[in-house]
């Protein structure tokens, strides 16, 4: 018998190779090839054509399918799936250890078991370690079954006894399949494992969560081919010194990519926050040069974020530049037009930017409230507190319009600002405000200079 061919894979790109580079020459990684072993095939002779058990048909003859959807009993999560949980589909959920993955799988198993059966498949944790967390969050349940298991074949002979409408697998790097003699965790493994487990949940119509692990670079673990497999990819964010999760979809065949879900992590488990604006907007600085309020949309979802600069003049001769939830390229940008088209030396100072909240505002429209929180930061003028300001800004320094101005209008409204700089653009005779609310229409960015010299 032939020993296995061994070719080194990209984990990024999937490309393959006899041997192992350094740098793939397919999508330019470095270090992402790894060794995976080949089964040898038959000769050519032995094998039959294969013949297809499904003709083609017309488009005009295919019937729409009907997805039926279920509640997590979380709506930030289910928000964020498009509705809620597809049956027969596969969700892959990533993020930093101990940000709060198997925390939020086991808290919606509580919901999910008043009328459906759950089967919780643990490679990493024991039985008395879930047992403490299960405890801890308050929770009972008759109908959902725990198995510590890391052999695929193992798991789905277990999942057939027990049928369960969802399946939950922490975490998919963890399991080992036959047909591959590599170690966990490699290309091979988890490509295997999780086309087993998603042949599974097709054939069965059982709904699968699988959790992912991240690598260093903050990307999942594993082939890139991992997340073209699946049916969504969630993403779970946040800093572990703060309280703040954010859930965001990079991919969903059944709904939108531009949604997030916002929680609270407390003692008892996470906390739904279904009013992420009040939130974010708790510890507004009063009173103080280099904020400003903007409003972005997430989705379908308004949300107001504060911008923070801190503007000082340098001691090197390159000065510093760092931005912390807001490209960097883009506050360079803006840094360059506000230079060019105010004459503001930004030249000779160090600066910082910030968005509060762990959000990352990457639309357009927060352009006009990072410009005043840089002008304000370098001018040393207090933007007053009841402003908020959002629009995108041109390298010609014009204030271009943006979409969803409606919605934006009322979520600042709602949360009592007063005064509102919107693109001139934007301005039209069905865009109404209350009384004591001023919409203010700005065409360039000189303007939002000057405005801000007569508040001051």
């Amino acid at each position: 018998m032939k020993a296995p061919k061994v070719i080194f894979s990209c984990v990024e790109c999937g490309n393959t190779s006899p041997k192992w580079l350094g740098k793939c020459p397919a999508c330019g990684a470095w270090n992402s090839y790894e060794e995976e072993k080949v089964e040898q095939a038959g000769s050519a002779a032995s094998l039959k054509r294969a013949v297809s058990s499904r003709p083609a048909v017309l488009f005009e003859e295919l019937s729409l399918p009907e997805y039926m959807r279920y509640g997590t009993g979380m709506g930030e999560l289910d928000r964020v799936l498009g509705g809620g949980i597809v049956e027969g589909s596969v969700v892959l959920l990533s993020g930093e250890p101990g940000i709060g993955k198997s925390t939020l799988l086991l808290q919606i198993c509580g919901s999910l078991c008043e009328s459906r059966k759950v089967l919780y498949v643990s490679g990493e944790e024991s039985g008395g370690q879930l047992k403490l967390r299960y405890n801890r969050l308050g929770m009972q349940s008759e109908r959902l079954w725990l198995l510590t298991e890391t052999s695929a074949e193992a798991i789905l002979a277990e999942a057939a006894k027990v049928s369960p409408d969802v399946m939950i697998i922490d975490s998919v790097q963890t399991i080992v399949t036959e047909k591959s003699t590599t170690a966990a965790g490699s290309v091979t493994q988890v490509r295997e494992a999780a086309q087993a487990f998603i042949q599974y949940a097709k054939s069965t119509g059982t709904s699968v969560f699988l959790v992912g692990h991240v690598n260093k670079e903050g990307g999942i673990s594993g082939p890139k081919t991992l997340e073209h497999m699946v049916d969504a990819v969630l993403y779970f964010e946040g800093d572990r010194t703060q309280s703040f999760r954010i859930i965001r979809a990079i991919k969903n065949r059944f709904g939108s990519t531009n949604e997030i879900g916002v929680f609270d992590m407390t003692d008892r488990g996470l906390v739904e926050i279904t009013n992420p604006s009040e939130m974010m907007m708790a510890e507004h600085t009063f009173d103080t040069s280099g904020s400003c309020a903007g409003c972005i949309m997430e989705g379908s979802r308004p949300l107001i974020a504060e911008i923070q600069a801190l503007v000082c003049p340098t001691t090197y001769p390159v000065p510093k530049r760092a931005a912390d939830g807001f490209d960097y390229n883009r506050m360079c940008l803006l840094l360059a037009v506000l230079e060019k088209r105010l004459g503001l030396r930004f030249s000779q100072q160090d600066v910082y930017l910030n968005a509060v909240g762990g959000l990352r505002p990457d639309e357009p429209a927060a352009d006009l409230s990072v410009a005043m929180a840089l002008i304000s930061g370098l001018t040393d003028r207090v933007v007053p507190d009841k402003l908020v300001a959002f629009g995108e800004v041109g390298l010609g320094g014009e204030i271009r319009g943006v979409t969803n101005i409606e919605q934006r209008v009322k979520e600042c409204i709602r949360l009592g600002f007063t005064t509102i700089l919107i693109p001139k653009r934007n301005m039209s005779a069905h865009l109404t405000a209350p009384e004591g609310v001023r919409l203010m229409g700005i065409s360039g960015i000189y303007e939002a200079l000057t405005f801000l010299k007569a508040k001051s």
